[in-house]
């Protein structure tokens, strides 16, 4: 039915005892979407209870190169088999119950499955596409784990539901990585000097050579005029610091000032104040003295 694929490995303690249980899932291709979502943030223990039918050809599909997760997968006839040894059981429930619940987001939910898996196996229920879970398979559960949706449309597809849990383990388990090569993933790259980045910020004295030739450029071709400055300058050193250029996009920008030099001086064009037509406002026309 399908080709064997290579074993998960040999998953730390954190990933091998974060356990997903899926009970009665009528669609096969979500069983497979539900193990692509768990490899994706590196978990691979899958339980089901009666699932309406697996192993097919349409759950291999739908994992997408998960079938690893597929192939190593546990297939139980109750829930109390799939709880029996853990230590801590949390459920997903979207909707309120009539005896109050410990309820937690799935950030909180992650932080406790992580400090509670060095004990044992923490299990994450996953009712039917249709109903959920029971009210007798939820109150078997330490805690219940509420996403909070959209509440006008509130209903997650299976997978949905298992990938926003999977990705918020995923997140709690890097950031417990202090030391670990890993950790720098978590960290932004949003400009030069950040860890990634793939150039070196620009000094102070490269972006005064930029805004040099640049003031340069803007009055060879008559765009900007020492006797009425007024503020184009600072506003244009406003928004080129605002960028935080590095060493590359400055040369780049030096070399598109060179390019309207030569451009302009091959052409002989020089501008003049009578040439331009009345002088607009500097918001409302951005070809205008300023």
């Amino acid at each position: 039915m399908h080709k064997p694929s290579r074993p998960l490995g040999s998953p730390d303690t954190y990933n091998d005892r974060i356990r997903i249980v899926l009970v009665e899932t009528s669609h096969s291709g979500n069983i497979g979407a539900v193990a692509r979502a768990m490899k994706n943030m590196g978990l691979g223990n899958l339980w089901m209870v009666n699932p309406r039918s697996f192993p097919d050809e349409t759950s291999y599909a739908r994992a997408a190169g998960a079938s690893d997760v597929l192939d190593t997968a546990t297939v139980v006839g109750s829930l109390d088999e799939a709880l029996a040894d853990c230590v801590l059981v949390m459920g997903t429930s979207a909707r309120g119950r009539k005896v109050p619940w410990p309820v937690m987001p799935p950030d909180q939910a992650a932080t406790a499955a992580a400090s509670h898996c060095g004990q044992g196996t923490v299990a994450l229920v996953f009712g039917r596409e249709n109903h959920g879970l029971s009210n007798d398979e939820l109150q078997r559960c330490h805690y219940h784990i509420h996403i909070p949706s959209n509440p006008d449309y509130s209903s997650l597809n299976l997978a949905m539901a298992v990938q926003v849990m999977c990705y918020e383990l995923r997140m709690n388990y890097l950031k417990g990585l202090e030391t670990d090569a890993r950790r720098p993933y978590l960290e932004p790259i949003a400009q030069p000097g950040d860890a990634g980045w793939d150039v070196a910020p620009a000094s102070v004295g490269d972006v005064e050579g930029f805004f040099g030739h640049l003031q340069q450029v803007l009055e060879e071709i008559d765009f900007h005029r020492r006797d009425k400055p007024r503020q184009l300058m600072a506003r244009l050193r406003r928004l080129f610091q605002r960028a935080k250029l590095d060493q590359m996009e400055v040369n780049i920008l030096r070399g598109v000032l060179s390019a309207v030099q030569k451009t302009a001086g091959a052409s002989g064009v020089e501008q003049s104040t009578s040439d331009t037509g009345p002088q607009a406002p500097e918001q409302d026309q951005g070809k205008s003295h300023v």
